[in-house]
């Protein structure tokens, strides 16, 4: 039998694809990567009897449709669709003229095509070199838009300004009073509305100035008003965040005490967390940024020391011993009590007995930390008390310092949920927990707090575990939070499963399986 040849691959430069034009069969040609792509245009014409092929370009026929360039060519697959379409100049061109004619139909089929094709990078780059962006810009300041051809309008200013080659700076304040405009009616379109919302959020996003004039025409009570809405409310988070994100700092705290005020963690957690709706991707980011920009207000006193000679910081020190272990008064009489004073500190577990101020010097968690104490020693008055008495009466070496154990838990919880980082860019891991309460920090604080007393029993740990301790808490919260519990209370459920001998069975289970895969077989 004659020896049969193997069939050789066509060379890696040699790329056979089908090319449409309307009307016409389509041609099957093989595209030489090596000749230039106008005479690849050319010969394609030619097959056409079609004349003047510079007026002509490539765009792929499915997907985004993009125009092909000398630079992009090389991602041309074998077997794909391509359409041989008007070049990019003649297009941006055209349209430019009869988005400018007095006819409202041909000017709406204009805007329409205009929306779609302005994605395209190269494209784009013709019709904002043609003074097309200003074209766009003008047609919303006359304010004789509406509907569709607004929409539209909006879309294509957009899609255009995404590129990046034109500054955000340049566009004007009548503008921008426009498109707020647009965000502070009632009933406008929601096509409209969802496109001027992205607008207003890219201008905060992409200029300093433009931060200022969005800040001054919008109100977050506008904002938060839109979230009811299913449609738009994604949009609405995202120019929030934007507007918490890019104020300046000393405005950021008062700019968290509007939002508290209008509400804004309830409407959230009842009309999206809680919705009838499944979360998407980008909602579910925008979340995330909320609790990154919300958790990042308690940077600054995660890094403040604490001033020992400041007599209102050291009041609150006082105020803690007063609750564990004087109840509502003093009977004795402060004087008297001064000299037991450092037994009581030393009961409450702070490193310092003399002068506890100075366990709170190191940052972080710096002040914070004092805080979670105050607010567990008045809001949970009954568990406080218990949490300190319970270690203070054991003579047995194996008490927890309550004190010590809370400023180190307050720096690992900052460092689980990364306080003072900024939000990272496709993460979309939000807690629905931390939207179910307005002190969701402190209440997080309070749970870790019990979890870790009740872990420093179970591991009949003394002084020298502490570290050892902590690892494990670690890891339960860590754990924990990775089930993503709904509630506070979902959350003591889950922490509850994860005890001590649970987090040793869990560590066993997974060492063995990694033990399994670096066996010889597998191997």
């Amino acid at each position: 039998m004659p020896e049969r040849r193997a069939v050789m691959p066509p060379p890696s430069d040699i790329v056979k694809v089908a090319i449409e034009w309307p009307g016409a069969n389509a041609q099957l040609i093989e595209i030489d990567q090596k000749k230039p792509l106008s005479s690849i245009i050319r010969e394609v014409c030619d097959g056409w009897s079609l004349s003047g092929s510079e007026q002509f370009a490539l765009r792929y026929a499915d997907g985004p449709q993009l125009y092909i360039t000398e630079q992009s060519r090389g991602e041309i697959k074998n077997g794909t669709i391509l359409r041989l379409a008007i070049s990019p100049t003649r297009a941006a061109r055209q349209l430019l003229d009869r988005i400018q004619s007095h006819g409202i139909d041909a000017r709406l089929e204009a805007l329409k095509e205009l929306a779609k094709l302005s994605a395209d990078p190269t494209f784009a780059a013709e019709f904002i070199n043609m003074e097309g962006i200003g074209t766009l810009a003008r047609l919303v300041e006359s304010g004789t838009h509406f509907g569709e051809m607004l929409a539209f309008t909006l879309t294509a200013f957009l899609e255009l300004m995404d590129h990046g080659i034109v500054s955000w700076d340049l566009i004007s304040l009548s503008f921008i009073k426009q498109i707020a405009g647009y965000v502070n009616q009632p009933m406008v379109d929601v096509s409209i509305l969802q496109r001027s919302l992205a607008i207003l959020e890219s201008m905060v996003l992409n200029s300093h100035s433009l931060y200022h004039r969005v800040a001054q025409e919008i109100t977050v009570a506008q904002l938060i008003g839109h979230l009811s809405n299913q449609e738009i409310q994604t949009y609405a988070i995202a120019l929030i965040n934007a507007l918490f994100l890019k104020a300046p700092e000393d405005r950021r705290q008062e700019m968290a005490s509007t939002l508290a005020q209008k509400h804004l963690r309830s409407i959230i957690l009842n009309h999206i967390v809680r919705g009838n709706r499944p979360i998407k991707a980008e909602m579910a980011h925008q979340l995330y940024v909320l609790q990154v920009l919300t958790f990042n207000l308690l940077e600054e006193r995660m890094m403040t020391k604490m001033d020992p000679t400041d007599q209102a910081q050291r009041d609150v020190i006082f105020e803690l011993r007063r609750i564990a272990f004087d109840g509502e008064n003093d009977p004795s009489g402060t004087e008297k009590r001064k000299a037991l004073y450092s037994k009581d500190y030393k009961m409450l577990g702070f490193s310092n007995h003399v002068n506890p101020a100075l366990d709170f010097t190191q940052t972080p968690p710096g002040m914070l930390a004092l805080d979670n104490m105050l607010y567990l020693a008045k809001v949970h008055q009954d568990t406080y008390i218990r949490i300190v008495l319970e270690n203070s009466s054991r003579e047995d070496k194996h008490e927890c310092p309550f004190g010590r154990c809370a400023i180190e838990l307050t720096r690992i919880l900052c460092e689980i949920l990364q306080v003072g980082e900024l939000p990272n860019e496709g993460c979309n891991d939000y807690h629905p927990m931390f939207f179910t309460h307005d002190h969701a920090w402190e209440e997080f604080f309070c749970v870790c707090i019990q979890l870790l007393n009740k872990t420093w029993k179970e591991m009949r740990a003394t002084a020298e575990d502490f570290n050892k301790v902590m690892q494990v808490v670690r890891e339960q919260i860590t754990r924990a939070l990775v089930m993503k519990p709904s509630s506070l209370d979902q959350l003591k459920l889950k922490l509850r499963g994860l005890s001590y001998s649970e987090i040793l069975r869990l560590r066993q289970t997974e060492r063995m399986s990694q033990d399994d895969f670096q066996s010889a077989p597998i191997m």
